[in-house]
């Protein structure tokens, strides 16, 4: 048994920014908390948190990691998580395991994106939420100006819990009115925000206070505690990690005011009924069945698979029958561990609110829900969205004989990561992978370089057009083909017309009174699919399109599958050719950081791109973000052209936003290139 309850346990999430201090800050609590002997430091290349070869040399978290300290008798996991756009998926599967995301920004640069999407994605899933201000020691740093900054950015509800004092290099605890000198504002004005903020989540409470004035802390825990699930407060505290200052009071708030799994919103389970979606509340309870979730998978080409999961109800134990998803099979925990950056320990069991991993279970997934029975039917999380990776490459084996390494070295990464994917293209005969940036593909390939042995080469990919029709249209198509035996007959007569974008195809058969045999019908639609699979005018997969057979001739002798395949083929792409056909280009939306000096350059190369600029933020540093969108096919070589353009200080992410059409000429280039090739075919 644990020596920690449910109720002792904290599940925070770091997330934020790359470079404000997360991994240093983690490496401070450890080593307040005894968890290690003196805090490490990214760069001596020794922190727990950081120790994958890709991280130590890029000195930045790439992946997320859990750790785990005791204070006052809780047991705080916590998830550093990395801050660079490109590996966000990893910052964002966190937020599936815990119950408060403290949201880590710099005082020299306070407010930045990340921390505005992340705050935004934390309030989706109903967490709670704090702020945690880092580096404030630092030199020429104006605190006030940048809690001003967050108040503005998310609202009145974020209230200093601390407030800094003697330049940075100490805090005073305003929730409980600690006396001392602070560096703006005062600790008896923040004291009474912060209560007024707790007080209006309990009517008698309110009542209380404004007769008597003061309300002792332990009334104010349930209100608290609320107030953070509805978001009504934002706790922000100050703290500079490295040298530990504000770490003792951030341990005192982390364990007795951010609330325990018992507390929290209870996260909803969905499975298909009739309807719809049916969403199941489930229970901190240890006594109740088993039902964990898998928020972190990595790959060893020595270990295996190690799934990494988050109890959400009943007791873990070694020797435990759990299913993954709905699968019929079970597996049998064997080796139930904790996690300490790299570092694995041994636990007879794990209760409810509890991080734990199992290693050596090929089928564990991302994203699967682990249970001990299944009589519910298919259960899950509610769905995350993550950025669509849209960074393409190409890539071969350098060496023959290598395909069934690559193979699976990708299979395994693309398991690690749900924001890297890979794609074998039938049409083009390649395999590409995508990634959220340049960065991200890199560290990708060193990863199969240093843990598979697997060496590729690359090459741009062939950009992912689509095929649709902007107008409705009949097509007709009769085949018959006599030999010496028995010939082939099938006639097919058919109308088609545009659906709204992303809504697929759809096929109905409207035929009556027999003029296609029902069990020919199939026949038809395969000659469609094949159509919808391969395009019609430039060799790309045709979509947003319904098809309806209304009429057609057979023969009771020679009509045969093949000849309605055939006809129903070459009658979709006469329908096709008098419906306005277009050519569909991914539009990606770009998200640009450069010195504010080169926006005039930015921009004229994005219009020179058909892009369009969306809006702009001006950000810390004298550095700019831009926000743009820009057809993917003219952004080939566009990681080479930025660094160039800003001295390589320049950086960006992208991400699938659309489809659109392509402007007419360069339609007629991309289906003139193709006709050769369909002729030779």
């Amino acid at each position: 048994m644990p020596k920690y309850s449910t109720q002792d346990i904290r599940n925070i999430a770091l997330v934020g920014q790359g470079a404000s201090g997360k991994t240093t800050l983690v490496e401070a609590l450890l080593a307040q908390t005894g968890a290690v002997k003196s805090p490490g430091s990214i760069e001596k290349q020794n922190t727990v948190c950081d120790f994958d070869p890709e991280e130590k040399e890029h000195q930045h978290s790439l992946n997320s990691a859990v750790v785990s300290c005791d204070h006052a008798g809780h047991h705080i996991n916590l998830i550093d998580t990395p801050g660079m756009l490109e590996f966000s998926g990893h910052a964002l599967t966190a937020l599936a395991a815990v119950e408060t995301v403290a949201v880590v920004m710099t005082a020299q640069h306070g407010v930045d994106m990340v921390a505005r999407r992340l705050m935004e994605r934390a309030a989706e899933r109903k967490l709670s939420r704090m702020i945690i201000v880092n580096k404030i020691d630092a030199e020429e740093v104006n605190l006030e100006a940048v809690m001003a900054q967050i108040q503005k950015s998310f609202g009145k509800e974020c209230l200093p819990i601390n407030l800094p004092s003697r330049g940075g290099t100490a805090v005073v605890d305003v929730f409980n009115k600690a006396e001392g000198e602070v560096d703006f504002g005062s600790v008896a004005e923040a004291h009474t925000a912060i209560v007024e903020q707790v007080v209006e989540m309990d009517e008698d409470l309110m009542a209380r206070y404004l007769e008597q004035g003061e309300v002792s802390p332990k009334q104010l825990h349930t209100p608290f505690t609320d107030a953070l699930k509805e978001g009504h407060l934002i706790p922000v505290c100050f703290v500079a990690g490295r040298q530990g200052v504000g770490v003792p009071e951030l341990l005192e708030i982390f364990s007795h005011m951010m609330p325990n799994p018992t507390e929290a919103n209870a996260p909803e389970l969905e499975r298909e009924a009739e309807g719809g979606q049916e969403v199941l509340v489930i229970t901190p309870d240890p006594s109740k069945s088993i039902v964990a979730y898998v928020f972190k998978v990595t790959a060893d080409p020595f270990i295996g698979k190690l799934g990494v999961f988050r109890i959400l109800q009943g007791t873990v134990k070694k020797e435990s029958q759990l299913h993954i998803g709905d699968e019929r099979k079970t597996f049998k925990v064997g080796h139930l561990m904790t996690l300490q950056g790299k570092e694995h320990a041994e636990i007879d069991e794990g209760i409810p609110g509890d991080i734990c991993a199992v290693a050596k279970i090929d089928d564990i997934r991302f994203d699967a829900v682990l249970r001990d029975k299944i009589d519910d039917g298919d259960v899950h999380l509610h769905p995350m969205e993550f950025p669509q990776p849209m960074n393409g490459l190409a890539i071969e084996t350098k060496s023959r004989g290598d395909e069934q390494k690559i193979g699976k070295a990708l299979t395994s990464m693309e398991a690690e990561d749900p924001c890297f994917k890979v794609e074998r293209n039938a049409t083009t005969h390649e395999t590409v992978i995508y990634g959220l940036g340049d960065m991200h593909l890199r560290v990708i390939l060193k990863k199969m370089k240093n843990r598979y042995n697997v060496e590729v080469d690359t090459h741009p990919p062939k950009i992912a057009y689509k095929e649709t029709i902007t107008g409705s249209a009949e097509g007709h198509h009769r085949h018959k083909k006599q030999t010496g035996g028995a010939g082939q007959f099938g006639e097919v007569f058919l109308r088609i017309s545009p659906l709204e974008r992303g809504a697929g195809f759809v096929f109905a058969n409207e035929t009556f009174g027999g003029s296609i045999p029902r069990a020919l019908i199939p026949a038809v639609e395969k000659g469609v699919r094949q159509v919808i699979e391969h395009g019609a005018i430039a060799g790309y997969p045709l979509q947003d399109v319904k098809v309806g057979v209304y009429d057609g001739k057979h023969h009771a002798v020679d009509s045969k599958e093949v000849a309605f395949v055939s006809a129903g083929k070459k009658a979709f792409i006469d329908a096709i050719q008098k419906a306005n056909p277009v050519i569909l280009e991914p539009i990606v939306h770009m998200d640009i950081i450069v010195p504010e000096g080169n926006m005039g350059d930015i921009a004229g190369d994005l219009s020179s791109k058909r892009g369009r600029l969306q809006g702009s933020d001006t950000l810390p540093g004298g550095m700019l973000h831009i926000s743009a969108q820009a057809p993917l096919a003219e952004l080939g070589q566009y990681q080479a052209q930025l660094k160039s353009v800003t001295a390589g200080l320049g950086s960006y992410t992208m991400q699938l936003s659309h489809y659109e059409a392509v402007p007419p000429n360069i339609q007629q280039q991309i289906v003139d290139q193709y006709k050769p090739k369909a002729e030779e075919d």
